[in-house]
């Protein structure tokens, strides 16, 4: 429950700064190009506070639900307005005024992001460096020749320093269209090997299912070693002890402790033929998992806690990848493109049915994601605001009515037609809009509701 609740703050928090930042960023322009701004809402529904501020006595709220918020402008078209301030009106101003101030909300997600990343880079990022913990057969990567244990040193020329990199690298070279990759390796003797991969498509990666998982590849992960022993639970039962090595589960080779979790977790009261390395010697156990309840679905548990590496592993596998003041500037801006162009290429694999829409994602996995870049730290934290804040962006320019890329697209309709387009054809247009992002989250719902529950 308290994961729960610091997921939710987290994503509070989350939504709350960027939705600031977006509708800052069209109330700034609509003053600076004198437009008289009436109200400035983060979150919609019952105002929860309120304050009015500035020359112009704005209304500041805070309400209540906290997904997303508006700034309310003078405007004929939503009542009166008195003859002295008609030129301050929205709909008075030219259409290059009303361009500006609809680009400024997604213009400032993006300088913000470039911000959180620059803070980022300076601060230091901490990753995993891409050592291969499995490599699942008949796979791109299996056939490729990587092996477990080797470090992924570059990907198409690109270094690879961490995890997060190689990923990126990795589905850039898939969306360019590329059948051939090339890598780098190094195994743990440190000799070094050129591989290619070859994809039967130039869309392998963005199946269904992670890029590392439509590889090939997994991680490294700590073995299956057993630290210590819940008393009187199902392992204690079948005499494992503290020590063992978990190789073989049935007839399945288990290469690490996540493994091995979810191997027991989905065979409660069943009976496993365990295979543990001890000593030396290679032992024969029958363990059967304890059944317990774990959000209304029977899992199973055995009551034992994995034996962590020790400080100095842990420090080998660790990178932290950090950039002066200056030097940070092109970094962060160059991560702020990668992450834009990634993001469009990806929607648009989606649109014409080469990317699974099971890519989308919904506020239920924002927040468990919120909380869990909270929770590691601060760099990652930004990072994911960072993302967070370039998705926003992106989202609003599309041109989908109700959003502002719709009325953008209605201003250059207008610029071409020499007039503005017709109430009612707005309002067709608007209906539509609603539609689209109806349809747009409910398909982002459904997908969180699926990871939720899987």
């Amino acid at each position: 429950m308290g994961g729960f609740f610091y997921s939710l703050v987290s994503f509070i928090v989350v939504i709350g700064v960027l939705v600031t930042v977006h509708e800052y960023g069209h109330f700034w322009v609509a003053r600076r190009l004198g437009v008289k701004v009436l109200r400035f809402s983060i979150g919609f529904g019952k105002p929860l506070w309120t304050r009015n501020f500035g020359k112009d006595a704005t209304e500041l709220v805070v309400a209540a639900i906290p997904l997303g918020g508006y700034v309310k402008m003078l405007d004929e078209r939503e009542g009166e307005v008195a003859e002295e301030e008609l030129e301050r009106a929205f709909n008075r101003q030219p259409v290059s005024t009303r361009i500006a101030v609809v680009v400024a909300g997604p213009a400032a997600n993006f300088l913000f992001a470039i911000l959180a990343y620059w803070i980022m880079f300076v601060s230091g990022v901490t990753g995993l460096k891409p050592v291969v913990g499995e490599v699942l057969p008949y796979s791109y990567a299996a056939a490729a020749g990587i092996r477990a244990g080797d470090e992924i040193l570059s990907i198409e020329n690109q270094p690879t320093p961490t995890w997060e990199t190689a990923i990126m690298a990795l589905l850039t070279a898939n969306l360019d269209g590329k059948n051939i990759v090339n890598l780098r390796v190094v195994d743990s003797a440190g000799n070094k090997r050129y591989l290619q991969a070859f994809f039967g498509s130039p869309d392998a990666l963005l199946k269904k299912g992670g890029v590392l998982d439509n590889f090939g590849l997994g991680p490294w992960r700590p073995p299956a070693v057993i630290e210590r022993l819940v008393e009187g639970g199902a392992g204690e039962r079948a005499g494992i002890l503290p020590g063992d090595k978990v190789v073989h589960a049935d007839d399945t080779p288990i290469s690490n402790w996540e493994q091995w979790v979810e191997y027991v977790r989905a065979r409660p009261g069943e009976r496993i033929t365990t295979q543990v390395m001890r000593q030396g010697k290679l032992v024969e156990l029958s363990v059967t998992p304890d059944r317990e309840s774990e959000n209304g679905n029977s899992i199973g548990r055995i009551g034992a806690y994995v034996q962590l590496p020790g400080e100095q592993e842990r420090a080998t596998m660790r990178v932290v990848v950090r950039y002066g003041l200056l030097e940070a500037v092109p970094e962060a801006l160059y991560k702020t493109w990668d992450v834009t162009t990634l993001t469009l290429r990806t929607l648009w694999k989606m649109v014409n049915g080469r990317a699974s829409v099971e890519n989308l994602s919904g506020p239920i996995s924002i927040a468990r994601y919120a909380g869990q870049s909270a929770s590691v730290g601060l760099a990652t934290f930004l990072g994911f605001l960072g993302i967070v804040s370039v998705s926003l962006g992106i989202l609003n320019l599309l041109p989908v009515p109700i959003l502002d890329g719709g009325h953008l697209l209605f201003y250059l309709v207008e610029i071409v037609k020499g007039s503005p387009l017709s109430e009612t054809a707005q309002l067709v247009g608007q209906k539509i809009g609603i539609a689209l992002l109806l349809a747009l989250m409910s398909i982002a719902f459904y997908n969180d509701l699926v990871r939720l529950f899987e």
